[in-house]
């Protein structure tokens, strides 16, 4: 049905249908790697609960989100970079350089609100640094980052020596910060900041302008310069949102944990990576998934923080963090070689049998009838015509899905002889190179 007939506006059912209609069809295609993570989680979930019945309680959940609140902003700013076939090493540091700044602000006398900008503003002009040293100056991403990381690292403790004379900047305990960012009369008020922001995340990946002209660039970036796109402006944005997420995390950080040490948050940057990468954005750009990095970022915590309580239940010395980071190691390999065999698949070129035209244009053709059913039902018209109606587009689906029935094993068998007629093909084109090989040795 063309947008331009007078459609009626759909009815509760009709966009029931077309939205799971619309999941299932993303789930199959996209969404594989999420369902994965998800389905790990909850077994990583109830055997840690089995083993140590105070996982499950109620204080280590609200523990296990203060944890994984920073990580995950982390991941959801880098995510944009990684898309764009780069990467950011500095995200740790600069988290911990915010708020150590902004801390050094608040002791020399600033109010405790403004912490909240300086944080903001201090990431994103880190973030910007990262998108001019990679964009305009052509350095590599590795390189341009890890040197603003040993900056951060080293000018943010620096300034607080000098500033305050202090090794620990210190945010006041059960204040309102702690309440808005972290615990909420024990609730974990940090998910619901992270589903909004994981919500306009999503909106700016896959439906806005920025979004698309990102994933253009980390696909083909010559080609997307060919297009028009302007290649340094759009990378120096994806560099300045993973600074200003840096310094959204260093606030769930300084919430969560008001000691903050000077001149740490290496391995921070690793973590969040790790968590994108195990999501399913895929390492050499061009694919993100906003909603796998933040899974991502909480398997990471849940395997940490049950390998930790596991460990103490037995009474073991072996460390917990020295544990996950090999399990993480194994993991994300894993991740990456998954994602290196599914763009293989993606690149192969694939030639379409007849039978599978056939269902994906008999899938295509049901879908629509539908859609064209979903809007008869809403209708306000006579009932008994509304019914007598969608009868009818039943009748014409069923009659697409015998139709196809029926022609399917031939249509099968015909692939089956194209099959082996093409193998025959490059089998007698193997041996004709051969023979020419052996031809051109003999006259050498």
């Amino acid at each position: 049905m063309k947008k331009s007939e007078n459609l009626p506006l759909l009815n509760f059912r009709g966009k029931a249908r077309q939205f799971g209609s619309k999941t299932l069809r993303y789930v199959g295609q996209k969404g594989k790697q999420n369902i994965i993570i998800i389905g790990a989680t909850v077994v990583l979930f109830i055997i840690f609960s089995i083993i140590n019945s105070g996982f499950s309680s109620g204080l280590n959940i609200l523990t296990m989100t203060r944890s994984v609140m920073p990580y995950a902003f982390l991941g959801l700013g880098v995510t944009f970079v990684i898309a764009t076939g780069g990467i950011d090493l500095s995200i740790g540091t600069v988290c911990i350089a915010s708020s150590v700044l902004a801390g050094t602000f608040y002791t020399a006398g600033m109010p405790l609100w403004m912490t909240i900008p300086c944080m903001l503003i201090i990431g994103s002009l880190f973030g910007l640094l990262n998108g001019v040293l990679v964009a305009k100056l052509k350095l590599p991403a590795f390189i341009a980052t890890l040197g603003t990381m040993m900056f951060s690292r080293g000018i943010s403790a620096v300034i607080a020596k000098a500033a305050v004379d202090a090794v620990n900047i210190r945010y006041p305990v059960d204040s309102w910060m702690q309440k808005v960012f972290s615990n909420l009369n024990n609730f974990p008020i940090g998910l619901v900041w992270l589903v909004v922001i994981t919500v306009i995340c999503m909106y700016l990946m896959y439906k806005s302008k920025l979004g698309r002209y990102i994933l253009a660039i980390g696909s083909n970036e010559e080609a997307a310069r060919l297009s028009g796109v302007r290649t340094d402006r759009y990378k120096i944005l994806a560099y300045t949102i993973s600074g200003l997420f840096a310094g959204i995390a260093a606030i769930f950080w300084s919430a969560s944990f008001p000691t903050i040490t000077t001149a740490s948050g290496n391995g921070m940057e690793l973590d969040a990576i790790a968590g994108v990468y195990i999501g399913g954005t895929s390492s050499t750009g061009g694919i993100a998934s906003i909603v796998g990095s933040v899974l991502g970022a909480m398997i990471l915590v849940i395997i940490r923080q049950g390998l930790s309580m596991t460990l103490g239940t037995i009474g073991s010395n072996i460390s917990a963090t020295h544990i996950t980071y090999a399990i993480t190691g194994i993991i994300v390999v894993g991740a990456v070689l998954l994602d290196v065999i599914k763009t293989r698949r993606m690149n192969r070129v694939r030639i379409e049998g007849k039978a599978d035209h056939a269902r994906r244009t008999a899938k295509e053709r049901i879908e629509a009838l539908k859609i064209k059913k979903d809007y008869i039902l809403s209708e306000r018209v006579d009932k008994a015509e509304k019914q007598a109606r969608a009868a009818e587009v039943d009748r014409e689906i069923a009659a697409i899905r015998e139709k196809l029935a029926a022609e399917l094993p031939a249509l099968k068998q015909e692939d089956e002889l194209a099959r082996q007629e093409r193998a025959k093909q490059k089998q007698e084109a193997r041996r004709v190179e051969q023979e020419e090989r052996k031809a051109s040795e003999r006259k050498k």
